[in-house]
């Protein structure tokens, strides 16, 4: 018998509304016209300026052929027309791929061709590698050149024109959810491509009811208050910028954009717009916290810096404290609009020394507020696991802020959904209060007579070494063995230290047959974000000489 309640209570245009980010811009523009968005250099734009720039852009899109469904990408660094493109393009119906600034013209050929891009935006830096894209690939598109005032290095333009002329064709009152560009909250808003270790990455689609909801997330988990001032030490490429151009819309803030991360240019931004956010991989905060004492003096106010990735040492965490940084460390993936899980800091975590309290902050901790769940299942039998700290499984997301899927491929779509889990290919355990802790990549397990090491718990160890900057820890085969650990270490300026004084030095923290029988020191190999590329070093093993302990 059908509820009472299920009838004469339709959805209306009164009542129900699709969800986008692109209304925060809206609102932003509305209610704060006259606030600042955007700082760079000389440059200050108002949230009214931006949504007036950002309807031109769409405008001129569809004036140009744009439709709904097709793909705009743009190479750029963290320029205020990267800020403009994560409304304009969407609101012309189009989905925004931002393309990695670090890539090869292999690379960016192969996204550009697989997304049917109609247009691509680029910065005069980067045009070397998009018009050899293209040539490539044999494409015809459509050429944007996007000119910063602010850089005066090598370059040219390759395209038929430059975006201040485009966004000159586009009309200021454009209206954009209407006819043929009327939205559902679950169209394609983005494209992220993965960056993947072997073969072609895979295309990451986002919908625009995702992107809202992790904006809101974003700003919820740091209990962002409005009007921030956030720094763009994160590339937008990177997942959207973690979503956070919508999240600093959401809240009125000021977004102050950075070409380059360097530690001069970062503490020089905090101290001259009194930055109050920022986000970045470990290498940007241990930049910050190595940088000589000049460069960080004279920042008086608190700052909030949130991190991913490997989980910060105590060393990055005393380091954060004593610049008065308060450090936030989240997990995702680019299949969960970067970070979707937070570890959420507990009153009684402050009581503790810096060591334990560096241990609880290290775990991946619990779902955002507006992710369905986080959790760690038996991938076979789909059962999440005892949370006792110590039976392993595969960390798995489910909910609203998790990808449409995978373009063109849906049998990798289907496999990372198995079991209605999104399945991340990380091995980690319950603890007790419900925390997940990311034990290792199923790939990194190192399987040493018999016995599973993880490359994490290694590293970690490492990381206690007052000499260590950078650790990551890989497979080496052994003939006895079948494989023991091999740790690649970058030692701090200034500092020495030795294979057999690290490997004594981890043997004190971990069960004998844990520690490296090998350590290779230079710098490590890291990807455009700053995740050390494992792939790389396993190439590198073969090198390595193992020590007798």
């Amino acid at each position: 018998m059908a509820s009472p309640y299920d009838l004469g209570l339709p959805k209306t245009p009164a009542n129900y509304e699709q969800l986008t980010p692109i209304a925060f811009l809206e609102r932003a523009a509305d209610v704060h016209p006259n606030r600042v968005a955007i700082v760079h250099g000389s440059i200050r734009r108002t949230w009214a300026e931006t949504h007036e720039r950002s309807r031109r852009l769409a405008s001129a899109l569809v004036k140009r052929g744009v439709r709904r469904g097709d793909t705009v990408a743009v190479m750029l660094p963290n320029v205020p027309a990267m800020v403009e493109v994560h409304f304009g393009v969407p609101m012309a119906g189009a989905v925004l791929n931002t393309l990695n600034t670090r890539l090869d013209d292999e690379s960016v050929g192969f996204m550009l061709a697989h997304a049917e891009a109609q247009v691509v935006l680029v910065d005069r830096e980067l045009s070397e590698v998009v018009e050899r894209a293209i040539a490539r690939q044999g494409l015809s598109l459509l050429v944007v050149d996007v000119d910063d005032p602010e850089y005066q290095g090598p370059g040219r333009r390759i395209g038929t024109i430059e975006y201040e002329a485009l966004l000159a064709e586009g009309e200021p009152d454009f209206v954009w959810n209407a006819g043929e560009r009327s939205f559902d909250e679950w169209d394609a808003i983005s494209l992220n491509y993965t960056s993947g270790t072997t073969g072609n990455p895979k295309g990451v689609v986002y919908h625009h009811r995702g992107a809202y909801l992790n904006a809101v997330s974003n700003a919820l988990e740091w209990d962002m208050p409005k009007h921030p001032v956030y720094l763009w030490t994160l590339p937008m490429f990177h997942c959207n910028g973690w979503c956070f151009p919508w999240t600093v819309a959401a809240r009125a803030g000021v977004n102050v954009c950075l070409r380059k991360v360097e530690a001069n240019a970062i503490f020089a931004a905090i101290r001259d717009h009194r930055v109050t956010h920022y986000c970045g991989a470990p290498i940007v905060h241990g930049l910050l916290v190595n940088a000589p004492a000049e460069t960080k003096a004279g920042i008086e106010h608190r700052v909030h810096a949130m991190v991913a990735g490997a989980a910060p040492p105590a060393a990055l965490i005393e380091g954060m404290e004593s610049l008065g940084f308060e450090l936030t460390h989240v997990y995702g993936l680019t299949e969960t609009y970067g970070p979707a899980a937070v570890c959420e800091k507990q009153e009684a975590w402050s009581e503790l020394s810096l060591v334990d309290r560096a241990q609880q902050n290290a775990r991946q901790g619990v779902r955002y507020h507006l992710q369905g769940a986080i959790s760690v299942l038996d991938p076979e039998t789909m059962t999440v696991v005892p949370a006792d700290g110590e039976t392993m499984g595969e960390v798995m997301f489910r909910g609203n802020v998790t990808m449409k899927g995978y373009l063109k491929n849906p049998r990798a779509t289907e496999e990372a959904f198995a079991g209605g889990w999104f399945h991340t290919g990380d091995l980690g355990v319950l603890q007790p209060d419900g925390y997940v802790k990311i034990k290792d990549r199923s790939k990194d397990i190192i399987i040493s007579g018999g016995e599973n090491i993880s490359s994490l718990e290694v590293e970690d160890a490492l990381y206690r070494h007052p000499a260590v900057l950078a650790a990551a820890v890989v497979a080496k085969p052994d003939p006895k063995w079948g494989e023991t650990p091999c740790a690649f270490v970058e030692l701090r300026v200034g500092t020495s230290a030795t294979a057999e004084e690290l490997i004594a030095h981890c043997r004190r923290h971990l069960a004998p047959f844990k520690a490296p029988r090998a350590v290779v020191f230079g710098e490590l190999p890291r990807t455009s974000t700053g995740k050390i590329q494992k792939f790389e070093l396993r190439k590198r093993v073969g090198s390595a000489t193992a020590i007798d302990v």
